[in-house]
């Protein structure tokens, strides 16, 4: 017995030390742990965000400031004369288009209420659709309608004659984009010739070739070339829109006074 006691006690020992030991690697592990956690840096990535915005704003305002100052080292003289074409050529641009896009009428709707009306009431009927119908197409139908009672062959003329007249509106100043776009790159040209003119200039001046002495008119050569340029195809974008408009009402103008043709034919014979 006294020895059965003695094991149990010896295997007591023995499990309190060995839970103990775990208890301290225990510890030990969640100390590191601690310390490790503490020592690693904290990540902050708001000023990093903050920062990136700050610098997107700062470029963008750097581009117009930029698009300023080139715009002021290329001279006032020809810069000008370049800003002055951008603004008129626009300016006329957007007046066609506002325009044109007033002058755009629903031509089969106006046929068909033209034809309805001269069949129920009458050519007074029809002058009336036509003359409360606004655009070309209306009123080249109110001119053929009005010239009916000469004769079909005094009509058609009358329709033929003021659709030339219809025409002539709707290309009225439009030759004038196309001068401001011929005009701007030109001057941006000349600039770029009196640029290199007093780039040499300068050179004889000197007796010596210096790139610090020709830098400044070489820029504003190519300074006043590159405004030129941009003007020249902002304003070819106005231009073909303008004309592409213009061929589609002019389209429309001639499909509807054939119709309206064919109809007085058809109402003189009833």
């Amino acid at each position: 017995m006294k020895r059965l006691f003695s094991i149990l006690a010896i295997t007591g020992l023995m499990t309190f030390g060995n839970v103990q030991a775990q208890e301290e690697t225990v510890d030990s592990t969640a100390a590191a742990v601690t310390e490790q956690v503490a020592e690693e840096p904290v990540v902050e990535e708001t000023p990093a965000v903050v920062e990136s915005a700050d610098e997107a704003a700062a470029e963008e305002v750097s581009f117009t400031q930029e698009l300023k100052q080139r715009f002021i080292e290329g001279g006032p003289g020809f810069m000008g004369i370049v800003l002055i074409c951008l603004i008129l050529g626009l300016a006329i641009a957007i007046e066609r288009i506002i325009y044109l896009n007033l002058s755009t009428t629903n031509t089969k709707k106006l046929v068909g209420d033209v034809e309805d009306a001269l069949n129920s009431g009458g050519i007074d009927a029809a002058k009336e659709v036509a003359r409360n119908t606004a655009g070309p197409v209306a009123s080249i139908y109110y001119q053929g309608l009005d010239r009916y009672s000469h004769g079909l062959d005094s009509a058609e003329k009358s329709i033929v004659a003021y659709g030339g007249v219809q025409m002539g509106q709707l290309e009225k100043n439009v030759s004038w984009i196309s001068l401001f776009i011929a005009l701007a790159p030109m001057l941006g040209f000349m600039g770029t010739v009196i640029g290199m003119i007093q780039a040499f200039d300068k050179i004889q001046s000197a007796g010596s070739m210096d790139a610090s002495l020709v830098a400044g008119g070489i820029k504003v050569a190519l300074l006043t070339t590159v405004f030129g340029l941009i003007v020249a195809i902002i304003l070819q974008i106005f231009y073909n829109y303008i004309v592409a408009k213009i061929d589609s009402i002019v389209n429309d103008m001639e499909d509807a006074s054939i119709s309206l043709v064919d109809m007085l034919s058809d109402y003189s014979k009833k």
